[in-house]
């Protein structure tokens, strides 16, 4: 039997032009409907059948005045719709006209308003709410709405980094705390990765609520022109514990679903309670530490193209000695060609014996003092050195880009000496040792990058304090270790099979050579080994894995 009328109630408090409350109110009719002929086929006659599913159960809040007005109306619309539609099916007219009460479309600000006046509950009544709330960055959003950030996360230390839509999931928490109503959003899959998970999930589970069900994040495009899509999951959250979970994973463009018993803020089976945080150190303090590349903060004056550099070279040949590589993630992934000036032990008298050195020099003390920021206004002082040069006492490090493709089994890094400079677009380990090197090119590390690291479009983005020093490394003996670097340096002999092609011609899954992929491979079972005797079967029993071990470092060294 169908909920009566007054007990089912649909809200959407991003309603816009009202999407979404126009096909729950349309597919709930449809539902209605076939009701209402499968009691016809038991009974075995048709009785006259009121229209139980009503306009009044469905409730909007929308900021915009004019999408406000075009969603009141678009409800009326898809009731004249599926009044046609229950004639036609059922012989049976509801009249549209003259036109009854609408939905309860409120034209407000959702973030300053109470969703209980909006749509208030009753003990017995299920309240389903749904929508697709603005995503917006911490880069574009505008100063109101940094303000209604504010005033819904007035008790939070950290929040400015999260997505505005991050707002909607938190009050939406507290509209279901202790309540038969459930909520389902359309996300950005950000909230789920990277330091969004920590700074809004743990709140959430707190309150007793859970993620019922979750669809993995995909790539959505609508209708616009020129539209690149958006990368979003759609998030599921109720205050009952018994009900049933559903996850739902894309493959091979096809969902497929599962039924954990729990589902985790990074979207897949586990304990919900386990959020990665960032750490300073990694949890072995045997394991070279990293850090970020060299800033330059330059105005691009001591960044050189290949042209610049011959240019300069032609007209200051002495310029050469303090010419140096620079590599970034593009350039170290994508074999890309650039240069710098680093002048590092230069003094005055050397720049000024290179009259078009110097005028570059002088580029950069402009361009810092013309800085908003008081900190680089006083990097004007030193305007032949980078802002950030750590490298200056480094003779030999692990590159580690910053981004790396979603579609690569591993991700790539290398090792580079002094005559090369790490940019601010790589990460390093000074000093990094074959055995950080090998467990980097792992796919249990690289199934770490995937589960808590951030996105850059659907694009890795790797963190030293999220990622590397979260890692959970494996206990080891020292022929273990001889082994593991035994077989990464037959990861680099690999590389060497194909020297013309760059790392991202590679490590693409499509084409990467046998010999390179089967060096990994072996890599992967010995480190794999390290963890247990069992074989991991999938990317996910690796994740819960290593989230679980994560866990009990944590407990046991605590934060740094």
């Amino acid at each position: 039997n169908l909920k009566n009328k007054t007990e089912i109630k649909a809200f959407d408090p991003a309603c816009g032009s009202g999407n979404f409350l126009i096909i729950a109110y349309k597919e709930l009719r449809r539902l209605e409907m076939r009701a209402i002929e499968a009691k016809w086929q038991i009974h075995k006659q048709r009785e006259s059948s009121l229209v139980g599913v009503q306009l009044t159960n469905f409730y909007g809040i929308e900021i915009d005045d004019f999408a406000h007005e075009t969603a009141q109306l678009a409800l009326w619309l898809a009731e004249h719709q599926m009044n046609k539609e229950l004639q036609e099916r059922l012989g049976e007219y509801e009249p549209t006209l003259p036109l009854k009460e609408g939905g309860h479309i409120f034209h407000s600000n959702a973030l300053r308003i109470n969703w209980n006046e909006v749509c208030p509950k009753l003990p017995d009544e299920e309240v389903y709410v749904c929508g697709n709330p603005p995503f917006h960055g911490g880069n574009s959003r505008t100063a109101e709405q940094n303000a209604d950030m504010k005033e819904v996360f007035y008790n939070f230390s950290n929040y400015r980094s999260l997505d505005f839509v991050a707002c909607w999931f938190w009050k939406g928490a507290h509209y279901i705390h202790k309540t038969k109503t459930e909520l389902a959003l359309v996300t950005t899959n950000s909230l789920n990765q990277g330091s969004q998970v920590s700074k809004l999930w743990p709140a959430i589970i707190g309150l007793g609520i859970k993620i019922r069900f979750a669809y993995q994040g995909f790539q959505w495009k609508n209708s616009a022109r020129d539209n690149a899509g958006v990368h979003v999951s759609v998030l599921g959250l109720t205050f009952n514990k018994y009900r049933m979970c559903r996850l739902f994973e894309k493959i091979d463009n096809n969902w497929h679903e599962k039924q954990p018993r729990k589902i985790t803020p990074y979207l897949i089976e586990g304990n919900e309670e386990i959020v990665v945080y960032s750490r300073n150190k990694p949890f072995n303090k045997s394991i070279s530490p990293m850090i970020y590349g060299n800033k330059p903060t330059d105005g691009g004056n001591l960044i050189l193209t290949p042209q610049e550099k011959e240019e300069l070279l032609q007209k200051e040949p002495k310029a050469e000695k303090w010419i140096k590589q620079l590599l970034g993630s593009d350039e170290f992934l994508k074999g890309r060609e650039r240069w710098c000036l680093w002048l590092v032990n230069a003094d005055e008298s050397i720049i000024n014996a290179m009259p078009t050195v110097c005028e570059r020099v002088e580029k950069v003390r402009k361009s810092r003092l013309n800085s908003k920021k008081k900190g680089t206004q006083y990097l004007a002082c030193s305007p032949h050195l980078f802002e950030y040069h750590p490298q200056t006492e480094i003779y030999q490090y692990i590159l580690v880009p910053s981004v790396t493709s979603e579609r690569r089994e591993y991700a790539p890094v290398g090792f580079f000496g002094s005559d090369v400079i790490a940019s601010n677009a790589a990460h390093i380990i000074p000093n990094g040792t074959f055995y950080e090197f090998a467990i980097l090119s792992t796919r249990m590390h690289m199934d770490w990058l995937r589960l808590v690291g951030g996105r850059l479009e659907s694009r890795y983005r790797y963190s030293a304090q999220l990622v590397y020093n979260t890692f959970p490394w494996p206990d080891i003996t020292t022929n273990q270790r001889q082994t593991i670097e035994k077989l990464a340096e037959e990861i680099l002999l690999a590389r060497e099979d194909t020297p013309e092609w760059t790392m991202a011609e590679m490590y693409d899954p499509n084409y990467m050579p046998d010999s390179l992929r089967q060096a990994h491979q072996n890599l992967d079972e010995e480190v794999e080994r390290l963890y247990r005797h069992k074989p991991f079967e999938s990317q996910e029993e690796r994740q819960a894995f290593l989230l679980s071990r994560y866990d009990e470092l944590a407990k046991s060294k605590g934060a740094v």
